[in-house]
């Protein structure tokens, strides 16, 4: 996969993508990141993105110019183009599943009080990484990257590793004679995990994982997926139609 990002602070992305997964996904060639600053792209000595928004208002908008040659500059038939803004689609592990298939991903990321409405016509997706402000698309960006590169097949030295994660595919669970309220669940947090020692201050692991009996072990852990869900997410838990 290759992913080109556009944005005003490439330095920002070089603690985040010269360490851990990201890091070995390049190594291994898995994944080519690339990064562009904006800049490139301005026609002017001093390098001008921004200018007053018409109409007037608080702030500086990002012109269309710059960003639109950078788009065409990058793009192929196989891009993906992806503007990180507060007004998108909030993001989810299915389109972090999606968006890993994918051959070429151009982010862009936004600064300032936004970007001229027009580089909506060269763009296929908005997307954003929840109901916050941030001071610009640099950091969605890297969560984007971050948990789009890990699914991409041959990254992770044991692939399983994704397949029971909170918001996986695989915790979308019928789960029978556990609730009352809802026995087809779409989608569940993770389970509880221990590991040693068996007893730290006191706090014990439960009794069930240590039993060897893998039926109990499972049924155990759907519930405790199940009540977590109920405690911190009871929005997924919501009838598809509600």
């Amino acid at each position: 996969m290759k992913i080109d990002i556009i944005t005003l602070f490439p330095e920002m992305f070089k603690g985040p993508f010269g360490e851990s997964i990201v890091k070995r996904a390049q190594e291994k060639s898995l994944a080519e990141i690339n990064l562009h600053n904006l800049r490139k792209w301005t026609t002017d000595k001093r390098g001008t993105v921004d200018d007053r928004p018409y109409g007037g208002g608080v702030g500086m908008v990002m012109m269309a110019e710059p960003i639109v040659k950078a788009i065409e500059e990058l793009k192929t038939k196989e891009s993906l183009v992806v503007l990180l803004s507060p007004r998108g689609k909030v993001w989810q592990q299915k389109k972090a599943k999606e968006y890993s298939q994918k051959k070429h991903l151009i982010l862009i990321c936004g600064r300032y009080e936004g970007i001229d409405e027009r580089v909506m016509n060269f763009i296929d997706e908005e997307i954003s990484i929840g109901d916050y402000v941030l001071t610009g698309g640099e950091i969605p960006a890297m969560v984007l990257v971050d948990s789009i590169v890990r699914l991409i097949p041959g990254v992770l030295e044991k692939p399983e590793a994704t397949q029971n994660e909170s918001f996986s595919d695989s915790l979308k669970l019928k789960i029978k004679n556990l609730s009352a309220d809802r026995q087809d669940l779409k989608l569940m947090l993770e389970y509880p995990q221990y590991t040693h020692p068996e007893d730290f201050r006191g706090l014990k692991v439960p009794k069930v994982l240590l039993s060897g009996n893998h039926a109990e072990i499972e049924k155990w852990r759907k519930q405790k997926a199940l009540e977590k869900t109920k405690e911190n997410r009871p929005d997924l838990l919501k009838n598809d139609n509600s």
